[in-house]
């Protein structure tokens, strides 16, 4: 499972007012059929430094002897598979932007593919990577084995797989290399027994331990795990039951919070990750047919929801303001409570921050990849939240690969001794890591706002295309009806 289901994953800040008039403004009632580029120089020049910075975590702190990620850096890390699939995600990013070139990233990947097919599946409690297809949340990244006593994850898998399913529809030229990468990645997504991990059918579960089992929890109701319904959907081989996709969707909770009607999830990354890889415009199911939107409106309306909450600053948190904002899953400074100007304040480590009609999650700490992972829903919103937060903090916050993974402009106090990373008493504390899973969605979400590049990748891979048609969507670029159930 991700971080959130593991976990349970004074400055006011001014944007020029030239700037947020330089960035074009999206209708607040319906999205554009294609996202508009930027016609600020300024803001585009700040994209082409985020991006490029951002795509180095990858492809520098990457093994290249096994193509595994660290799930952090600087601090030393064992390998996250998700951050893997974000990896996979941004090779083709770099090709096309022109950091590497199409051959380097076609070997790196096909170091990645030939590391995931090749390595141990089975039930030991140690010495393997994965079990019926699935593999460990976490890797050693030098061995690839199994780290310590992680659960097989179900949604990290689903993850990886985006990245993979990716590179299949990429890699599409007639050489030995990316014919090679096509084939592994047929092989690794049909191997995965979704039927197996679906435990209490039709719904797949949150996980598995050799150790005890299968975790009491199935992936029921609006999160991150969109992606991983539609590709048990798709699957050709081990393919959950059509009813699935109905059993996901009765666990919803639609409701009214900042003033935005939609599909309620507290924490800002379950409304970013599916839409890495997957182009949910035009395109619906029975539920948001329903609801007269689709999932894209849904997430804008969270992204609006959560800057509405910064905005009136409920629990007056310092920065907080509608140019900074942003709660999502991510590191904090310290699991304590502290008195900070006449406040009882409790701080915490990582956790799964979030705001919603159901839950306020929240001690002060915002992350970056937050407002970055929602470009493509509000950029008119999100680009200069990530440019006030460059501006405002500078290199505390902004440095070799884009954003640190967070920041909390309350917690000045300097004599608490904090988890990680630095405390400076005006501004605040500032993370001295960056985690793979959030820099995945800046880098691919800004990507996809600038040049569609993932969602037209991935509109054409069969296996997300059937996986939509089963759970029922229709319209848009999917068409009509899907095949028989």
């Amino acid at each position: 499972m991700t971080r959130n289901a593991a976990a349970g994953r004074t400055r006011s800040a001014r944007l020029a007012a030239s700037l947020a008039g330089a960035l074009l403004t999206a209708c607040l009632s319906n999205h554009p059929t294609s996202p508009p580029a930027p016609d600020s120089a300024r803001a585009a020049a700040f994209l082409d430094t985020l991006e490029e910075r951002t795509f180095h975590y990858f492809w520098d702190l990457t093994n290249p002897q096994n193509g595994l990620t660290p799930d952090r850096a600087p601090s030393p890390s064992f390998s996250s598979i998700a951050a893997v699939g974000f990896a996979l995600t941004a090779y083709p990013i770099g090709v096309e932007r022109r950091y590497i070139t199409r051959a380097q990233a076609a070997q790196r990947t096909l170091t990645t593919l030939r590391f995931f097919w090749t390595a141990p599946q089975d039930s030991a409690v140690s010495g393997s990577t994965g079990y019926h297809g699935f593999f460990y949340h976490f890797l050693d990244i030098g061995t690839g084995q199994r780290f310590q006593n992680v659960e097989l994850s179900t949604i990290d898998t689903s993850l990886l797989l985006g990245g993979i399913l990716l590179s299949q529809s990429y890699y599409d030229a007639a050489d030995p290399v990316e014919a090679e990468i096509r084939r592994l990645a047929d092989s690794i997504y049909l191997r995965v027994d979704w039927n197996w991990a679906a435990v209490r059918p039709p719904a797949v579960s949150m996980g598995w331990h050799p150790e005890g089992g299968f975790i009491p929890a199935d992936w029921i109701g609006y999160n991150e795990a969109m992606i991983l319904n539609i590709l048990a959907l798709g699957s050709p081989t081990h393919a959950v039951d059509s009813s699935a996709w109905a059993k996901w969707v009765s666990g919803y909770q639609w409701g009214r919070f900042q003033g935005q009607d939609y599909v309620q999830f507290g924490p800002l990354f379950g409304h970013e990750y599916s839409h890495v890889w997957i182009d949910f415009r035009g395109i619906q199911d029975s539920y948001m047919r329903g609801r007269g939107i689709d999932y894209f409106e849904n997430s804008r309306r969270a992204t609006y929801a959560h800057r509405g909450y910064a905005a009136g600053n409920p629990m007056v948190w310092n920065g907080y303001s509608n140019q900074i904002w942003g709660l999502t899953a991510c590191d904090g400074p310290v699991n304590t409570t502290l008195v900070l100007n006449g406040r009882t304040r409790q701080f915490r480590t990582y956790w799964a921050r979030g705001v919603s009609l159901a839950e306020t999650n929240d001690d002060g700490t915002l992350a970056p990849t937050a407002a970055g992972g929602a470009v493509p829903f509000a950029p008119e919103v999100a680009i200069p939240a990530l440019l006030t937060m460059r501006e405002t903090y500078g290199s505390h916050l902004f440095s070799t690969y884009g954003f640190r993974d967070a920041f909390n402009p309350t917690f000045t106090a300097t004599g608490v001794a904090v988890e990680r990373g630095t405390v400076d008493p005006t501004l605040g504390w500032f993370d001295v890591d960056y985690l793979g899973i959030d820099q995945g969605p800046i880098l691919a979400m800004i990507e996809n706002y600038r040049s569609e590049l993932i969602w037209r990748t991935m509109r054409r891979n069969p296996y997300i295309v059937r996986g939509l048609k089963r759970a029922g969507f229709t319209g848009g670029w999917i068409g009509g009806t899907g095949p028989a159930r």
